[in-house]
């Protein structure tokens, strides 16, 4: 499989499951709110970009950074046995794993696309991307790496390339923008993401957005948004790094979205190979999340670039140091030749079939699909829908030790009809329940089967890619 996209600009479809507090019954079987069970959205083929609708919202706490260990059950195992299945990135870490097989595929980008200045890098995202504390102090200010003088050669790179007419450190980026969701990036002819990767030809990017989505934006389109996004700088080149986003410490409704979100990120990082920063886990364990008196913007400390203990107290001083830590880690690989950072990354274990589904033995948990290369098509019809599933379906095991509430939300992209399933383990056709687009269940404890099958429509199976994210609270 690969971990970038080809030079054209492809849509995911986007799995999320949320398991949350104990319950001890199986619920009837129950729909998205609104929606019939057996609906297909004929529109969000074309929906690239949202349209500023709001979601519905569902009441999710926010994410813990902790991982929630599930009975492994019967066919639990460790990630790394049986079939190498997609690569995984671990939630227990700040950066996403670089191994031979990520840094071949990142230096494949490189060589691809000669043009890009190896030594520029753009800023893409909203008001915390904005700010001049967001990187600007490693060539406009004071800075303290208080010891972490192997990354002073990444500034150093960095501080002599021509971001036009600037660094890139202190250029005001074209693609950022206060109070920016991640469509406004893309709206426009040329759109603000074009005008800036025009105007600098850069290598790499730092790519933020999702603490505005998360008020009003449905999770579906904000996943659209970010694929269009990514796959939009991988076509010329650029390699972005992602990252997770702060709490919203000012809204309780956002914050509980706020996990949707990040697992979304997460997932599509995951399935381009794509660098990905966790910054959210970093600001949990701190005195207010390290965020500003208005609970959204990170705090900002001795300009941002003093990298002590009591400097990392602040949130922005610690996204200046995730990211220059991702631009080193890119750098050393991509410019310099270095093997790998890490010697291997983790990967899924499982084929997706009924008879070796993908296992999930903890969540958090992300992983990629695609109905056209992967699992098997066994189920036309389900029980519980009269829907024609007669395209490939992907399947997930988990086992719950305990009874749990489960949120699923399934977003197909251009091209792709897949719907979400809930099924007894091994079960062939017999569900708990199906929907298009979303499913909010009780279950008791057991083993379960998460079904993502692919809708035939009137030309055939509508197959495609999809992100698998799975987020415990």
């Amino acid at each position: 499989m690969s971990h970038h996209a080809p030079p054209i600009v492809r849509a995911s479809a986007v799995f999320l499951v949320m398991v949350t507090g104990c319950v001890t019954e199986i619920g009837a079987r129950t729909d998205a709110a609104g929606a019939s069970v057996d609906a297909h959205d004929l529109e969000r083929d074309a929906r690239a970009v949202d349209a500023g609708s709001s979601d519905a919202g569902v009441p999710f706490d926010a994410f813990s950074p902790d991982a929630f260990s599930l009975d492994g059950g019967g066919d639990a195992g460790s990630p790394d046995a049986g079939p190498r299945g997609p690569t995984l990135y671990p939630y227990e870490t700040r950066h996403s794993p670089i191994d031979r097989t990520i840094a071949d595929d990142l230096r494949a980008i490189a060589t691809s696309h000669p043009d890009r200045a190896d030594d520029v890098f753009a800023k893409v995202g909203d008001s915390i991307t904005v700010s001049t504390a967001f990187l600007a102090c490693f060539t406009g200010g004071t800075v303290d790496l208080d010891g972490r003088e192997a990354l002073r050669p990444t500034i150093d790179h960095f501080r002599v390339g021509d971001a036009g007419g600037s660094d890139p450190f202190r250029r005001v980026s074209l693609a950022a923008g206060t109070g920016w969701s991640a469509s406004r990036v893309l709206m426009g002819t040329p759109s603000p993401l074009t005008q800036e990767l025009d105007a600098l030809a850069p290598r790499f990017a730092s790519l933020m957005y999702g603490t505005n989505d998360v008020g009003f934006v449905d999770v579906d389109s904000f996943g659209r948004n970010m694929t269009a996004i990514v796959d939009a700088m991988l076509a010329v080149g650029t390699i972005p790094i992602l990252s997770s986003i702060p709490p919203r410490d000012d809204d309780a409704a956002a914050d509980r979205r706020v996990p949707l979100f990040n697992g979304i990120v997460r997932a599509l990082a995951q399935s381009r190979g794509l660098p990905f920063v966790d910054f959210h886990r970093e600001l949990v364990p701190l005195a207010g999340h390290g965020l500003a008196g208005d609970g959204v913007h990170p705090q900002a400390s001795m300009g941002g670039c003093v990298l002590t203990d009591a400097g990392l107290r602040a949130g922005s001083n610690v996204r200046n140091l995730l990211v220059l830590e991702a631009l080193d880690r890119l750098r050393r690989v991509v410019i310099e030749g270095e093997d790998a950072i890490e010697p291997s990354a983790p990967h899924l274990a499982g084929s997706g079939t009924m008879a070796d589904p993908f296992v999930v033995t903890s969540l958090p948990f992300a992983a990629h699909l695609d109905t056209r290369t992967m699992g098997e098509s066994r189920v036309d019809r389900w029980a519980c829908g009269t829907a024609d599933e007669g395209g490939a379906e992907v399947r997930f095991r988990f086992h719950l030790a305990s009874g749990a509430s489960v949120t699923a939300l399934v977003s197909s992209g251009a091209g792709a009809d897949l719907d979400v399933h809930l099924a007894p383990s091994g079960s062939t056709s017999a569900c708990i329940a199906r929907d298009n687009r979303q499913l909010d269940l009780d279950l008791a404890a057991g083993e379960f089967d998460l079904v993502i099958d692919t809708y035939r429509g009137a030309s055939g199976p509508e197959a495609g890619e999809g992100l698998v994210v799975l987020v415990a609270r």
